[in-house]
């Protein structure tokens, strides 16, 4: 194998790996956010845990950060949470670095 082979390959799986560190993240991110989000809106137990569980598999989505954004506007709209669609988007900000740092040290 040349070397430029082998720089291509090398570039190839970082960039792989990469994604796979973001993927986790995000869907880490959601996890958080959703227990956040749960907690905003008074919900505990089985409901709780689901959608949790719902919001940590929208990450597979097609514009998923939109799809969790627009889940969560909408559940606390029902529920009288009184939360902007800028607070929420922050709240996954600081959720999306604490998650890439947890990733990071291997949590």
């Amino acid at each position: 194998m040349s070397m430029f082979n082998q720089r291509e390959e090398s570039f190839e799986n970082t960039f792989v790996h990469e994604e796979e560190l973001h993927f986790l993240a995000e869907a880490r991110r959601n996890k958080l956010l959703g227990l956040w989000a749960v907690e905003q809106l008074g919900a505990s137990g089985r409901a709780a845990t689901a959608y949790v569980e719902e919001l940590v598999t929208a990450v597979t989505a097609t514009n998923a950060d939109d799809v969790v954004i627009n889940r969560v506007m909408k559940d606390f709209a029902v529920a009288g949470v009184r939360q902007s669609e800028h607070q929420i988007r922050r709240h996954m900000d600081e959720f999306l670095a604490q998650a890439a740092s947890e990733i990071r040290s291997g949590m």
